[in-house]
């Protein structure tokens, strides 16, 4: 469908987010009721239980407004962060602080500089303000090419966005190769760290944005509470930057933009470790299921830092999607990231990872009867 003449031309150059697709989707297509869905990377395990509880004891407050500066969530935030509640911006979701990056800080003719694949909601903003994105490809590994991404910064460049672990690769950037592509980027433009799979990254090479935010650099970073807290369906997400950075973000924010249970729900995930550190113990366990299975079955797979998975096959990835979904196992095929011949997993449980390699093996086998 043509947009009209009267929208903006900008966002006409859109390509509009698909989602992973949902079950109740699945259900109507197909007629399933046993469907798995791993294409969106939520955690298998759900929200804390404290979370739960949290939510069901705000509903009685559903019929006021949200405290709009999100007052409890930013100084129990900021306290666990060791930063001032100056230095950090609530939303939506992560994708929300995004958006309000590029209203904020982008204007016709700036660039912004990501890399390709990546989230696509990058190139999304950028476009939404009328903005040039500069998609620079990974490198052989998969991974950011932070050399290529320096070589291409000029004198419009406004903002530069490293996805870290990268999304859908699963990749991630080390902190000494971070520190040298830092080191010459210049003052003007605003580095925006998207940490969104941050707590399931492991090693002594792997940096934490809020140093740099600390150590007062023009750095932004972005966390969530969709992923390691269970948290998507609420939307809830924020920015920790410097104050200056964060009024700027603040003066085009929405004034009630995350709800009343999403609040409640995070302050409590806050307080629960112990479902943190089981999450990302289902998810190191899950990683060595898909690992050992798919180096069984001979498939090629990028290993990741997040709570994902790419995996590459040798029959095409809308066909393998498709064979996937007719046994209720919903995944993404790598075409939505400019990535044909991959599919992208998201981890799940013990039960539903092996689901998954039996359902692979059922698409695969019917791949060959075909051809």
């Amino acid at each position: 469908m043509d947009l009209p003449e009267i929208s903006k031309a900008s966002i006409r150059k859109i390509r509009p987010y698909v989602q992973g697709k949902p079950i109740e989707e699945v259900q109507r297509e197909l007629g399933l009721t046993d469907i798995v869905k791993l294409a969106s990377n939520e955690n298998p395990l759900g929200p804390s239980a404290r979370a739960v509880a949290a939510m069901a004891e705000s509903m009685l407050e559903c019929h006021l407004y949200p405290d709009g500066s999100n007052y409890r969530l930013k100084e129990q935030m900021a306290h666990m962060l060791d930063l001032t509640p100056d230095h950090l911006v609530f939303g939506a979701g992560s994708t929300t602080i995004i958006r309000l990056i590029a209203e904020a800080f982008l204007a016709p003719g700036d660039e912004v500089i990501y890399a390709n694949p990546s989230f696509i909601m990058y190139e999304f903003v950028t476009h939404l303000a009328g903005a040039t994105p500069v998609a620079v490809p990974l490198d052989a590994q998969y991974r950011h090419d932070l050399p290529a991404m320096a070589a291409a910064i000029t004198p419009r460049t406004k903002v530069i966005i490293i996805c870290n672990p990268n999304n859908p690769t699963g990749t991630t950037v080390s902190k000494a190769d971070l520190d040298t592509f830092l080191a010459t980027v210049p003052e003007h433009v605003l580095v925006v760290l998207d940490e969104a799979y941050y707590e399931y990254a492991a090693g002594p090479d792997f940096p934490d944005g809020l140093d740099y935010v600390k150590a007062g650099r023009n750095i932004l970073v972005l966390r969530t509470f969709s992923k390691i807290h269970g948290l998507a369906g609420l939307r809830v997400g924020y920015g920790a930057g410097h104050p200056a950075i964060i009024e700027a973000l603040r003066r085009v924010k929405e004034p009630f933009n995350v709800n009343v249970m999403a609040q409640a729900a995070a302050l409590a995930a806050l307080a629960d470790a112990e479902h943190v550190n089981r999450s990302r113990a289902v998810n190191d366990l899950g990683k060595e299921i898909l690992y050992a299975g798919l180096k069984l079955r001979g498939l090629a797979y990028i290993p990741t830092m997040g709570n994902f998975l790419m995996v590459h096959t040798p029959a095409d990835d809308a066909v393998m999607f498709q064979g996937l979904m007719a046994q209720g196992v919903i995944v993404r095929p790598g075409r939505a990231f400019a990535m044909p011949g991959w599919v992208r997993v998201s981890i799940g449980t013990e039960a539903q990872n092996r689901r998954f390699l039996d359902a692979l093996d059922q698409a695969l086998a019917g791949q060959s009867a075909v051809s």
